[in-house]
């Protein structure tokens, strides 16, 4: 399928009486993700009877929608031969394993050396739905986070994974090492996540205007002061495994942005402080991902591994309780 380009119009019909404009138009326009088009309204690109238009004005029967769909801008972003952990790879997508301290797309801050520019050498062709500066992007995690990405080469393959995301039918599961052991070891933390009024780098769950967000968690093993931890997610809010541990007063070791660096937390023992210590990022590994393939309809599951840092600190605390360095884990493939 290939992607609508120009000046379009559309004749409201009676059976889209009361529905969102941009409801409607994500039903026309397949192809084409619902946020990119509110995007276009909002930009003024959509117009009833004449009329430039809110995403959220109801039609009537016998209006008319003109709107302009502009072609994909050419990519400005520098193509980089920047290695890349490509873990799958088909026409439609493919799934790379992030490593930790790599930022997803440029910035003001980073305008090179991210994995966009990385994409964009290994891959040349990408979803252009999310504009020159995020081709291919469906999803992101933390710079300091490590793990699996499903990149979309097409709009097509963008649009039928970005509404799995937006059903929560994607199953994510992350790793991390955390201070403390949780009481229970399993539950789910749900609420309101929104921008810390105190502090902008931050996100905070104790806020009164923010967007829902749910984790499930359970702890895998308890290593003394230390527990490895699983999280699902149902909602991919901007750094919410972090915000949901750390509020329950059990912070990611090395998150020095949601006090997962603060000292009291370390052990006395000599070696184990000094391993610990120097840790600057959150230990969190975006281990396994699962979905519906776009093009075969069928659920595709991938694992990776964590880094060798997060394995190092994982044996040496799972030698400290008598535990095997090298147990398995839920990166690991069933048998």
């Amino acid at each position: 399928m290939s992607r609508t380009t120009g000046p379009v119009e559309l004749d409201v019909p009676l059976s889209a009486m009361g529905q969102r404009v941009d409801q409607y138009l994500a039903g026309k326009f397949p192809e084409l993700s619902r946020a990119y088009l509110q995007t276009l309204i909002d930009e003024g690109e959509v117009r009833v009877d004449g009329a430039v238009c809110r995403r959220s004005q109801r039609l009537k029967p016998g209006e008319l929608i003109e709107l302009v769909i502009p072609p994909p801008r050419p990519s400005e972003v520098l193509a980089q031969d920047i290695p890349l952990h490509i873990v799958y790879e088909d026409e439609d997508l493919a799934l790379v394993n992030k490593p930790t301290g790599m930022v997803v797309h440029p910035t003001t801050h980073d305008l090179d050396g991210t994995l966009v520019n990385a994409l964009l050498f290994h891959f040349g062709s990408l979803s252009a739905i999310n504009g020159i500066e995020r081709p291919g992007m469906v999803h992101r995690i933390d710079k300091d986070t490590s793990g699996l990405l499903v990149i979309a080469k097409n709009d097509v393959a963008h649009h039928h994974l970005s509404e799995q995301f937006r059903a929560h039918s994607i199953e994510r599961t992350y790793v991390m090492l955390c201070w403390g052991c949780p009481v229970p070891a399993s539950g789910t933390v749900e609420g309101l996540i929104g921008r810390d009024p105190r502090d902008r780098r931050k996100q905070s769950g104790r806020v009164t205007r923010g967007k829902h967000a749910v984790t499930h968690y359970s702890t895998l093993e308890e290593l003394g002061r230390v527990a490895l931890m699983q999280c699902q997610l149902e909602t991919g809010r901007t750094h919410q495994i972090r915000v949901h541990l750390s509020e329950m007063h059990h912070p990611l070791i090395g998150d020095y942005v949601y006090g997962g660096t603060k000292k009291h937390w370390l052990p006395s023992e000599p070696k184990l402080r000094a391993l610990l210590a120097p840790i600057k990022g959150q230990l969190l590994h975006a281990t396994s991902l699962g979905f519906i393939h776009p093009r075969t309809d069928e659920f595709v599951q991938f694992r990776v591994d964590p880094e060798p840092e997060f394995m190092t600190v994982l044996s040496a605390l799972r030698e400290r309780v008598g535990i095997a360095p090298d147990a398995p884990g839920p990166w690991t493939a069933p048998a």
